[in-house]
């Protein structure tokens, strides 16, 4: 066992061909690189902000986990770092146990993280639905939004629950309004949304907030600003916490690795669809993103994830290999450690303008609409996904979601059963299924899962059943079948043979006899030679033994003769 999880490990690490092709364009990437960090910058200093442990903590996340995740993930191309997303998760938890239970909850998240890409889990995440996605995506674009409304009336902030902080600043602006702040924040998002359906190569966001920052020092505009910047990385230290509180941040650190986990994988397959024969390794992602959040802790850094949009920027800025996400952590250390002096003047609001514009990219209008209007299942979950992110928090959403999916998808496939009368063989005529009614006899073939959401209206279509005296049930089109599905099966039988009904199975995979056998179906059936192979030789033996009991007297309430 212990080589085998050295050999799953080893299988993790960086390889040979990764190194070299950072070597083939480096020109290239270090261009695509800059162009990234011009964007990422703003978004690392804004989202630092919004977690509540300052802008410093975000640029620190960006630097550390940038060039981890970059070397040890699996995609050539994925930019790592601070997140909106990630703010939203993390912003109850500094309310809760400080910034050390935010540390503590990030390198939590690192083991499990790693822990998932030991065990192979990378694989799974694709099985989460689209509209469960989307719909927390929105609740979290919601939650971004109006977390930044104090900061954009300039007002200061009070509570963690977005709704009412966000109310309570609008009562508290409207008794003494001052308008810069709102123009400032509207100015900046305005600018970034213009800029990127028109200049989408520039990076609009810090041209905005740099123009912002110059029209507050000209104008002397009395806003609140970011103040003071560390001039380098801090020294490592490792967060302390009581233990008794350990217990409490498990949860916590449970959405967190959970959220980090999906949206890396997700920016992965969307840097995947924008380079042809490009195929991310999950598992290796997940690996990759790990040590980045058991790094960035030490340092005072947020936990990361893959950021979709700055991944996007760096594969359209044409970055080929790792060696771009590289150089864009470098040059966001290079810029703060240059120009910290004038970052530290960037108002706040301006800041609140890029997250509020972030928000409204994080919500595609067209997929969204699809959704809404594809099934009214999709559109559900959607919903429920984005009111309960709204409303309580990440994990409970997702856990909506897919529960909200789940049953939709039950429905769907217990819909999917049927239960037809079939002819003897595809060759049959009319009269000689017409014979076999004559008889009373009569051949049912089952299709699709025979499963707890589908087993009780199985039942009762088959139940009903009158004026037969053998009934055929053809299993080799059953898909799936569980222990409720054998169990109801069971019940069917025994009340059919208690109406003195013979029942005849044929076709019964070899995957389902043995759930068959334990939950007692072959138990009431009169004998094994009611089990048949095939659906020709169990109506032969319904012919013969209908006949049989045709010439004997029987007592329909004591039960038919068996053969």
């Amino acid at each position: 066992m212990t080589a085998g999880l050295l050999a799953r490990a080893a299988a993790l690490l960086p390889r040979p061909a990764d190194l070299r092709a950072m070597g083939r364009r480096p020109g290239r990437d270090a261009m695509a690189g800059v162009t990234v960090a011009l964007v990422a910058l703003p978004l690392a200093l804004a989202f630092g902000i919004s977690s509540g442990l300052g802008a410093e903590a975000g640029l620190v996340t960006a630097v550390v986990a940038g060039v981890l995740a970059a070397l040890f993930g699996g995609s050539a191309v994925q930019v790592s770092g601070p997140t909106g997303a990630m703010t939203v998760v993390l912003v109850p938890i500094v309310a809760a146990h400080g910034a050390d239970g935010v540390l503590v909850v990030g390198l939590m998240a690192g083991v499990i993280l790693v822990g998932l890409a030991l065990s192979g889990a990378g694989r799974y995440i694709r099985f989460v639905p689209l509209p469960v996605v989307e719909g927390f995506t929105i609740g979290i674009a919601l939650i971004i939004a109006l977390q930044q409304v104090p900061s954009m009336l300039g007002v200061a902030g009070s509570g963690d629950q977005v709704v009412a902080a966000a109310a309570d600043a609008v009562r508290r602006w409207a008794g003494q309004p001052h308008a810069a702040p709102l123009l400032m924040a509207a100015g900046v998002a305005g600018a970034m949304l213009l800029g990127r359906r028109f200049r989408p190569g520039l990076p609009v966001s810090l041209l905005a907030v740099v123009g912002a920052t110059g029209v507050a020092a000209a104008a002397h505009l009395s806003l609140t600003r970011i103040g003071h910047l560390p001039t380098g990385l801090p020294a490592p230290g490792l967060p302390h916490l009581a233990t008794s509180e350990l217990g409490g941040l498990l949860v916590p650190a449970v959405a967190v690795a959970a959220l980090a986990a999906l949206e890396s994988l997700l920016s992965a397959s969307v840097s995947d669809a924008m380079r042809v024969g490009e195929r991310h390794d999950p598992d290796r992602e997940l690996f990759g993103q790990g040590l980045a959040n058991l790094a960035v802790p030490f340092f005072g850094g947020v936990p990361a994830t893959a950021a979709i949009a700055r991944t996007a920027v760096n594969v359209r800025a044409g970055a080929h290999s790792r060696l771009a996400a590289v150089v864009q952590s470098l040059a966001i250390l290079l810029m703060v450690l240059v120009a910290s002096r004038w970052v530290s003047e960037i108002p706040l609001a301006a800041l609140a303008g890029v997250l509020v514009a972030t928000a409204v990219q994080m919500i595609e209008v067209s997929s969204v609409r699809a959704l809404l209007t594809s099934t009214r299942g999709d559109a559900v979950v959607l919903l429920v996904t984005a009111g309960t992110t709204l409303a309580l928090d990440l994990v409970t959403a997702v856990l909506a979601g897919l529960v909200a999916a789940g049953v939709f998808a039950l429905v769907q496939m217990a819909r999917s059963v049927s239960l037809e009368t079939i002819p003897l063989d595809r060759g049959e005529h009319a009269e000689e299924e017409r014979s076999l009614l004559d008889d009373h006899i009569v051949a049912f073939r089952l299709e699709g899962p025979l499963f707890f959401g589908a087993a009780h209206s199985f039942l009762l279509q088959l139940s009903e059943v009158s004026d037969v005296r053998v009934v055929v049930l053809r299993m080799s089109g059953v898909a799936t079948l569980d222990a409720t599905g054998a169990a109801v099966l069971a019940d069917t039988i025994k009340r059919l043979e208690a109406r003195g009904i013979t029942v005849l199975l044929s076709g019964v995979r070899p995957a389902h006899e043995q759930v068959l056998v334990r939950l007692g179906v072959y138990g009431e059936l009169a004998h094994e030679r009611h089990l048949f192979a095939s659906t020709p030789e169990a109506i032969a033996h319904a012919r013969v033994h209908a006949a049989r009991i045709a010439h004997e007297p029987v007592d329909r309430g004591l039960g038919a003769t068996r053969s």
